[in-house]
């Protein structure tokens, strides 16, 4: 990238592991039952730039697409499946000034890690940042949700945009359009364990969740009692996992990850695939706690917890198998947001 930064900002917001209680967030569930969920967000970044200039005109560019867009000004910039994320941020926020607007997102598309979510709330954070910065956290997550849901028509909850915003291991819960999020402070010694022992493994297929989300959804508002069952005990695993990781009771953290992927099955038969089969087969022996498919499933990420000090066992074991591990920390920032410090025409 070149060009001068003066005036310039960026912004990154972390991507997430939901640990239990995922899909109970999502409308209109969470509208008529409520949600309750557990995450924690990692060391994975979604990063934006913007750049700005005198000319009125923008430039959109997304490195992990290789993607460049070039537009006069805001009214040219129109959804057409290319970079429609970024076009949404730019046209809602109504910026009266041109810019070159640069993303990049450090967790595979169609992760499950809610990358989607961290990149809109880097996008929203970064451009209220440009406006006087006025909005607080609750308001860039509910505007990030709005960019995907309502400005591009995509289904899902909202737990990922709250989670980038605030960062942290938290509880929320949803009674639409309220979203209530408590931070869960365990003990830093347990924290530490229960990074050390989570594995967070990439299993090759993208997926997108927003096509599985509303065939779940549709389901669910036709009274099907094979949705609805699953989907209250996926909420009522939000709770368990809270308690479990208020009790520091690490085991108790596996036993809630396997049920809450039992139900997960239980919402479509493409949840699960024959290499998320195959890696759990053999990570179990290994010494395995309890693990679940990330966000919608179907592919992407699963995340294991280990027995203590059999992680290096299980992550031999998945690599054998082609599973991909992502090294990770928690993140306790969430959305982050400042002014480059480089100067010169160029870095």
């Amino acid at each position: 990238m070149s060009g001068d930064l003066e005036g310039a900002r960026r912004a990154r917001a972390p991507v997430r592991i939901d640990l239990a209680g995922g899909w109970s967030d999502v409308p209109p569930f969470s509208a008529e039952a409520g949600g309750a969920v557990v995450n924690v967000t990692i060391t994975r970044y979604s990063y934006a730039t913007l750049i700005p200039n005198d000319t009125g005109e923008f430039v959109l560019e997304s490195a992990d697409y290789d993607q460049y867009i070039q537009a006069r000004t805001i009214r040219e910039l129109e959804y057409n499946g290319s970079l429609d994320l970024l076009k949404a941020a730019v046209r809602r926020m109504d910026l009266q000034f041109g810019g070159h607007l640069i993303t990049r997102c450090e967790a595979p598309p169609g992760s499950g890690t809610g990358s989607s979510a961290s990149m809109g709330v880097a996008l929203v954070g970064l451009l209220d940042a440009m406006l006087g910065g006025k909005m607080s956290r609750p308001e860039i997550s509910a505007l990030a949700n709005i960019l995907e849901t309502d400005e591009l028509g995509i289904d899902g909850g909202k737990q990922d945009q709250y989670a980038a915003a605030g960062g942290g291991l938290s509880f929320m819960t949803f009674e639409d359009p309220a979203v209530t999020v408590e931070q869960l402070r365990p003990s830093h010694d347990f924290l530490l364990e229960l990074e050390k022992s989570l594995l967070l493994v990439y299993t090759g297929k993208s997926r997108l969740s927003g096509d599985i989300i509303s065939r779940v959804m549709s389901a669910y508002l036709r009274h099907e009692s094979t949705m609805t069952e699953p989907l209250m005990n996926l909420r009522e695993a939000g709770l368990m996992m809270r308690e479990a990781i208020i009790a520091e009771d690490l085991a108790r953290v596996g036993e809630v990850l396997s049920f809450n992927w039992e139900n997960q099955k239980r919402l479509y038969e493409d949840m699960t695939t024959p290499k998320i089969e195959a890696l759990f087969s053999i990570a179990a022996p290994a010494g395995l706690l309890g693990g679940k498919a990330c966000g919608a499933g179907g592919g992407g990420c699963i995340v294991l917890l280990c027995e203590p000090d059999r992680e290096h066992v299980v992550r031999r074991n998945v690599k054998d198998l082609g599973g991909h591990c992502i090294d990770f920390n928690f993140d306790h920032d969430g959305l982050q947001v400042w002014r480059p410090t480089m100067k010169g025409s160029s870095q």
